[in-house]
């Protein structure tokens, strides 16, 4: 993934705290990933508006971590995504 690119999630697609499971899961229609903590960190900056580059660089800031690392991370969770089409990516 591209510092230009613009992650979304597609419509039908949304972050949803499961009760029973007491842990975050991404549902899609007859489909759902369940989340550590790290991909609910990820995925809780996707809003669509903001690319990448300024996702890693919030996540860089709050988890006072390095953004090269951060960004090689979360490219790979969010292509795995991307690839499943539980993801959108607008250039």
């Amino acid at each position: 993934m591209e510092a230009a690119e613009i992650p979304s999630l597609p419509r039908g697609v949304r972050l949803h705290f499961d009760k029973v499971r007491e842990t975050w899961v991404l549902l899609a229609p007859e489909r759902a990933v369940t989340l550590d903590q790290i991909g609910h960190a990820i995925l809780s900056e996707v809003d669509g508006a903001r690319s990448f580059g300024e996702i890693t660089r919030a996540l860089s800031e709050a988890y006072n971590a390095p953004q090269d690392q951060i960004a090689a991370d979360s490219a790979s969770f969010l292509d795995a995504l991307r690839s499943r089409r539980f993801l959108d990516v607008d250039a």
